[in-house]
């Protein structure tokens, strides 16, 4: 299976921005539908936004929807996440997913990917 391994989380102020990284150990395109999801804590970890494997579609949250934007490097096997305007409660640990397919064809449904980075920390302040 493919790895994955996360960077790019920090801690920022409300209305500040971040780009979260996810590295693959080999190339996804073509491969692996990706996502991003996060755990508040207390809380279920929720899908935010995932691209399909041939980077055509993509799905957000309705909460980060205009804020957040998934995008891929084939070139550099990997996933990002830039958030903007970000807002205390999108503090949470955020996670890199993978899935060879996505059964149900909603992206944003966690029990479709079984592979997943160790996480990021984002703290808005």
């Amino acid at each position: 299976h493919v790895q994955l391994v996360e960077s790019g989380g920090g801690s920022v102020q409300t209305g500040g921005s971040l780009r979260l990284s996810c590295a693959a150990s080999e190339a996804t395109s073509h491969t692996y539908c990706m996502g991003w999801f996060r755990q508040a804590p207390g809380k279920e970890r929720e899908g935010v936004a995932a691209i399909d494997s041939d980077s055509i579609t993509t799905a957000y949250a309705d909460s980060v929807k205009g804020r957040f934007t998934i995008s891929k490097d084939n070139d550099k096997d990997t996933l990002y996440l830039q958030m903007n305007n970000l807002k205390p409660e999108d503090t949470a640990m955020y996670f890199c997913a993978a899935a060879r397919l996505v059964y149900s064809r909603n992206l944003l449904l966690m029990k479709e990917y079984n592979i997943w980075g160790q996480g990021t920390q984002v703290t808005v302040s």
